[in-house]
């Protein structure tokens, strides 16, 4: 009987041990899951002109938007130039531009934020130019903030005229300005709907993931503070006052929630061969055979001489040697596989190249022999 005790308290002891160091499961905030609706950014975009460049700007009569900007800005600031004239200038310090930038939510006006420069002529630089006063706009045509400032170009270049030598370290027709915009017109965030309610979204849609926010969020405020909606967005029950909601959506994002596991998927990346899958893809019993096939083409000049005193003239010819390799592929048995390590190993078994890997895994999925979805960017 003391045997057994002693027994029966082994085994609590031990699982009091692996409770302890049971390895604790992932969560997230909620600021990492989801986003709230109305709560987003708005692009703007507009046209400007770049000046005092070092004569790496437009080719004026190969762009002769840049040459009408400059007649319609200088016309707006009193100076009149003769349309005659206009076509005949040439303007090396001078470039178009678009301006792009983005409208943070809740940006008040008076608040600065960054703008890139772009060149839509053929400028070769615009290192060290001054963006004029450009007007940006969002997508309803209304202007939302004024750029201008000095731009900053992050790369060099050289060349010199001689010899057509170049060398150019990263874009220079690109440049960013820091603070270069300042916003004229707010952008009104609804974010609190008729009833009182507020609703929440998925950065990416999963049904598990949605039942398991709303049950952490009516854990902590109560039953019925969230519904689930449909498998991305999740409607909320909002307080009224809005110092209270703002409260309330910081206490939310907050909210430590465990996210489902993620489909099992592999990304085929067909320009560079890079292939890239998650920890969810397992692998079926399958055999592979994939060999490799090259055409090799040599062509050689040859030269034929006439003969002496024959008043022949010599001929030169091409002949071409075509030889057609193909390389035999065996049948090689890839065993199942459970885990993302296994399956690196079984397909770094074959010895083949990324982008023979792309075909196999594609013939793989069509058989039945991969689990996981196939997405080709």
């Amino acid at each position: 009987m003391n045997s057994f005790l002693r027994f029966i308290s082994f085994l609590l002891a031990a699982a009091v041990v692996a409770i302890g160091t049971a390895p604790h499961a992932h969560a997230e905030r909620l600021k990492d899951l989801v986003s709230f609706q109305g709560v987003r950014d708005n692009p703007l975009i507009g046209y400007g002109l770049v000046v005092g460049l070092d004569g790496t700007g437009d080719q004026t009569m190969q762009t002769p938007f840049t040459t009408q900007s400059l007649t319609n800005m200088l016309g707006n600031l009193g100076i009149t130039v003769n349309p005659a004239n206009a076509g005949n200038m040439q303007l090396k310090n001078v470039a178009a531009v678009m301006v792009t930038a983005t409208l943070p939510p809740f940006a008040r006006p008076g608040e600065a934020i960054d703008v890139t420069v772009s060149s839509i002529g053929n400028a070769k630089s615009l290192r060290g130019g001054t963006l004029l006063m450009a007007p940006l706009k969002g997508a309803d045509g209304q202007v939302y903030a004024m750029a201008q400032g000095n731009i900053v170009v992050g790369g060099a270049g050289a060349s010199t005229s001689a010899n057509g030598s170049k060398v150019q370290v990263n874009q220079l027709a690109v440049g960013r300005i820091s603070g270069g915009a300042l916003v004229e017109r707010a952008v009104p965030n609804v974010i609190t709907q008729q009833g009182g309610t507020m609703k929440m979204e998925l950065r990416e849609m999963d049904f598990d993931t949605t039942q398991r926010i709303v049950a952490g969020v009516n854990n902590q405020f109560g039953m019925g503070t969230a519904m689930a909606l449909d498998g991305r967005t999740i409607q909320l029950r909002a307080p009224d006052n809005a110092g209270e909601q703002v409260q309330f959506m910081a206490q939310l994002q907050n909210i430590d929630v465990k996210p489902a596991q993620a489909a099992a998927k592999v990304i085929l990346n067909a320009r560079t061969g890079s292939i890239v899958m998650n920890q969810m893809v397992t692998l079926q019993n399958c055999a592979v055979a994939h060999g490799n096939l090259s055409v090799v083409i040599n062509t050689k000049t040859a030269v034929s001489q006439p003969g002496p005193f024959s008043n022949g003239q010599t001929v030169t010819s091409q002949q071409s040697n075509i030889q057609l390799k193909q390389d035999s592929g065996a049948l090689k048995m890839i065993a199942g596989s459970a885990n993302l390590a296994d399956v690196v190993k079984a397909l770094n078994a074959l010895g083949a190249t990324p982008a023979d890997l792309i075909s196999i895994l594609q013939s793989m999925k069509v058989a039945g022999a991969l689990r996981a979805d196939l997405e080709i960017i």
